[in-house]
């Protein structure tokens, strides 16, 4: 009997990614795989159910028929601790985001349920993983439409403009934290006219910043860490750090944060103090509300006004462009399908491959990823 996949609905309010879109759900098909999906699981992502059928995939009436007839479940954000009881099959699979420090109670749930999960988010920065790069695939739309945002936004025009009634100068634009987010941030305000300046904690972003055609301001420090992130800063490397950013927020009409230390709090780089310096109306799009923040005064999820400058906190940056953020996270789930599945059509044991044992968070009871396990016993 063929593997069969399940996509149901996503259930986190607000969520309009899907994790199959109908090009791979094709393909799939056509490698022999069943593919279930829950009816208007794709709707929100402009993916209707008649594309899916077209696709070769089935469709189950509700979560509860998909759980039980599917062997392995594909999502785009972790399931519920409800749903993660409601999987009927025994060592059910199931792949998707956790984020497991930021969810621990359906981790303990998925855990409790005896479900083998693994976990996108933590697959491993290596060349033969580029593929299945669940994270960068995301972080290119978040920084997309944080740029679009700020744009949106802000009461001045970004690009220069001469005109016969007066010349207007480009708009002064800040980019902090130079991973994909905040170098897609940066291309997209290039294109759109803006004057950039980018911020980065790792000397080496200075040439990925520089080819895009923005200032790249010197870190006082340097801080590169294991797989390309940044590692945390001291306090007085941090106060060093505000030093140096405080003239450059000041000057700024528009903010772009996107600084994130894989499996922490997203660090502290704009202080209310530098936010009492900028001009009124300028903006500050934190992409890093989701891990609590890069602003002092971001809400997540909310926009609030401090001295006439606006702050916007949005959680799910990647969701606001679901067509395209489903598409791409639909092709890493592909990718990874295609080294989880073997050739005659089982799963392999994921102490057989480096990727599959980096990303098996938990299995048959167990928790298999240190981090979170040593999260769960001291909570």
């Amino acid at each position: 009997m063929p593997l069969r996949i399940g996509v149901p609905k996503e259930p986190a309010a607000g969520e309009r990614r899907v994790a199959l879109v109908p090009e791979t759900a094709a393909r799939l098909v056509k490698g022999g795989i069943e593919v279930l999906i829950e009816k208007g699981a794709g709707l929100r992502a402009s993916y209707p159910d008649k594309s899916y059928e077209e696709a070769g995939a089935g469709f189950a009436g509700d979560r509860a028929e998909l759980f039980a007839k599917t062997d392995l479940v594909v999502q785009v954000g972790p399931p519920t601790p409800e749903d993660a009881r409601s999987y009927e099959k025994p060592g059910g699979i199931l792949i998707s985001l956790v984020y497991p420090g930021r969810n621990l109670d359906a981790v303990r749930a998925m855990n409790e349920a005896k479900l083998t999960v693994f976990a996108m988010d933590l697959m491993p920065r290596i060349s033969r993983a580029q593929a299945m790069d669940v994270l960068s695939s995301q972080a290119t739309a978040a920084g997309y439409r944080a740029a679009l945002l700020a744009a949106e936004l802000s009461p001045r025009f970004l690009p220069m403009l001469t005109t016969a009634f007066g010349t207007i100068r480009p708009a002064k634009v800040l980019v902090c934290g130079a991973g994909v987010a905040g170098l897609m941030a940066i291309a997209t305000f290039r294109r759109l006219g803006a004057m950039v300046e980018a911020y980065d904690v790792r000397a080496a972003a200075a040439e990925q910043v520089q080819s895009l055609g923005a200032k790249f301001l010197a870190p006082p420090v340097e801080a590169s860490g294991s797989g390309g992130y940044a590692r945390e800063l001291t306090e007085e490397e941090r106060a060093k750090q505000r030093e140096l950013l405080s003239s450059a927020v000041a000057a700024a009409d528009a903010v772009v944060t996107a600084a994130n230390v894989p499996g922490k709090k997203a660090p502290l780089i704009i202080t209310r103090e530098m936010l009492r310096r900028m001009r009124p109306a300028a903006v500050v799009v934190d992409a890093a509300a989701e891990s609590g923040g890069n602003c002092e005064s971001t809400k997540p999820g909310s926009r609030v006004e401090e001295n006439g400058v606006i702050i916007v906190g949005p959680t799910n940056l990647p969701g606001e462009l679901a067509h395209h953020s489903s598409y791409m996270y639909s092709k890493n789930v592909e990718a990874f399908l295609k080294i989880l599945i073997g050739p005659d059509g089982r799963v392999v044991p994921p102490e057989q491959d480096e990727i599959l044992g980096a990303t098996l968070l938990c299995g048959a009871g167990s928790l298999k990823h240190g981090p979170t396990r040593e999260l769960l016993e001291v909570r």
